[in-house]
């Protein structure tokens, strides 16, 4: 009869390494890198989580650096997108969202007052791209291309490169100080750039001129009409014209009581330049409720704090000489606004439409192979058009227009074309799983009330285009980054070194985090509870 031999169990005191206890195990703890919501929601696909980890070591070169490997106008975006990054940041769950939008604007101005200079281009590839349009979604196109190694050729009708940033958003909102400096920036990589001129067809543009590739990205800078009766003394004016006109110094009298016809973020622009042009009255008339108002909330919150009215369920009838014929509307059980037949009259001097915006596609009707449905030019997955080699980005295909999405369609184009000029394709990297609220421990975070940004004091806008919403100081900054949670990442706080009772976490040292020994990790799983930022998951064990 055979004896079994006792299992040795070391039960002095001392070192918890005396025992193998792996064999206990029948779960074991994997580091996992998972997708944070703020990289996940941002348009343009910036590594967001990756560039506050640097901003808040104080490596804001670094951070600026990993900013630019997906968007090359930081400064533009930290005042003018709507950052969708922030309402999807967990750390609205124990306070507020992190300042994204503050910290990456931080970066911008920082590169341009200190000369930061982008990463050099890639070999050339011997081949030639045009981009139709120096718009966002152009100039991001022309960025990335160029460091991919191929020489671009950037045309556009204006006068002057940037399109909708440059002639539809005003300077209160975006200085022309920091644009320029940030398209500068990509043209000096060698970016060759025609402006006022026009391309009438994109496919005779390519063969006339050699091109290997061509990336539309002409944006939407044509109004959309709308029949309103007006009497021969009225002053009917559209928005982007408006708004174009004051561009270029050139600013239209609007008197002294101005209505604006339409309920988008260019609705808003316009009221607010009216306002800054000498009139004492401005009204937004928008047929639907508030809830239903396509414009951002931040754009209405600045409009009402500088004294722009807003009229809700109200369309414009007609316009008699200074007064508008208006009619009461209701929204029926599909939300869609019905006329009442009551009626009333606004005094006005002057009307702004803001009814929408479409892009001039007349530079591919001549081709059979590229589609247009609904104003928009139908593009594949990987972005190109029907015709071989035609791509196309931005405002002119379908997706929501705003600058933070055109920089991120003109990554991905160029991404795309450079698959396509290789003779390959580019497939974006496989999702991660997404670090959600019930991955974290948020006890272990202090409460850190949000920065806020200053603002130009209310009795001076009417009277400036002075920038309305100021950047944040080097120590705000700082603190603002650090507020991150690093939801779903390790950032190295020790707690699973600390909590695991077998000593079977190994530190590998700063910037390359920990394993885990599993001779002696016995499954417990308290260094996945205890993990902050939920980086560690239990996986069932392999036998």
């Amino acid at each position: 009869m055979t004896m079994l031999k006792p299992f040795a169990v070391t039960l002095d005191v001392g070192s918890s390494l005396a025992n193998k206890t792996g064999s206990w195990r029948v779960e074991r703890p994997v580091y996992v890198d998972r997708l944070s919501p703020c990289n996940d929601a941002c348009p343009a696909g910036e590594n967001v989580q990756r560039w506050l980890y640097l901003a808040e070591e104080g490596a804001y070169q670094d951070a600026w650096r990993a900013v630019v490997e997906d968007n090359p106008m930081p400064a533009v975006m930290g005042r003018v997108c709507y950052h969708p990054c922030e309402t999807a940041c967990n750390r609205a769950q124990l306070d507020e969202a992190v300042g994204i939008n503050a910290v990456e604007r931080f970066l911008g101005d920082e590169a341009i007052r200190r000369g930061w200079e982008l990463p050099p281009c890639g070999p050339f590839s011997g081949k030639r791209v045009l981009v139709v349009g120096a718009g966002p979604a152009g100039l991001s196109a022309a960025y990335h291309l160029r460091r991919l190694g191929h020489a671009v050729s950037m045309y556009d009708e204006g006068a002057a490169p940037g399109g909708m940033m440059r002639y539809g958003i005003p300077r209160y909102r975006l200085p022309r100080e920091a644009l320029d400096a940030e398209i500068e920036r990509i043209l000096s990589l060698g970016v060759e750039l025609r402006t006022g001129h026009r391309v009438a067809d994109a496919v005779a543009a390519m063969e006339a001129d050699g091109f290997d590739a061509v990336f539309l990205a002409v944006g939407a800078e044509t109004s959309k009409r709308a029949y309103i009766p007006a009497g021969d003394t009225a002053r009917v004016l559209d928005a982007i014209g408006l708004l174009h006109a004051v561009e270029d110094g050139a600013a239209p009298f609007v008197g002294r009581r101005v209505a604006v016809y339409g309920g988008g973020d260019t609705a808003m622009d316009a009221a607010r330049t009216a306002r800054r042009l000498g009139a004492t009255d401005a009204v937004v008339v928008y047929r639907r409720t508030r809830d239903r108002m396509p414009a951002h909330d931040v754009e209405v919150e600045e409009a009402a704090e500088e004294g722009v009215q807003l009229r809700w369920l109200s369309t414009v009838k007609a316009v008699n000489g200074t007064s508008l014929v208006l009619e009461r509307m209701v929204l029926d059980h599909d939300g869609f606004p019905q006329p009442t037949g009551e009626v009333e009259e606004l005094q006005a001097d002057s009307l702004v439409l803001a009814l929408g915006q479409q892009s001039d596609l007349s530079l591919v009707a001549g081709d059979s192979d590229i589609a247009v449905r609904d104003g928009v030019v139908a593009v594949g997955p990987d972005m190109m058009t029907g015709h071989p080699g035609i791509f196309a980005g931005g405002d002119m295909v379908p997706a929501e227009r705003t600058v933070t999405t055109a920089i991120g369609h003109g990554k991905r184009a160029a991404r795309h074309i450079d698959g396509w000029l290789r003779g390959s394709s580019w497939e974006p990297p496989a999702r991660h799983e997404l670090a959600g609220p019930s991955v974290l421990n948020t006890w272990y975070y202090d409460d850190a009330p949000r920065s806020l940004r200053p603002r130009l004091e209310q009795a001076r806008r009417a009277s400036t285009f002075d920038e309305v919403v100021q950047g944040l100081e080097e120590p705000t900054a700082l603190f603002e980054a650090r507020r991150c949670l690093s939801c779903g990442n390790c950032f190295e706080c020790d707690n699973c070194f600390g909590v695991c009772p077998d000593n079977a976490v190994v530190k590998l040292g700063p910037g390359a985090r920990y394993a885990i020994d599993y001779d002696y990790c016995k499954g417990c799983g308290m260094c996945a509870q205890e993990c902050p930022c939920g980086a560690i998951r239990m996986e069932p064990e392999v036998v």
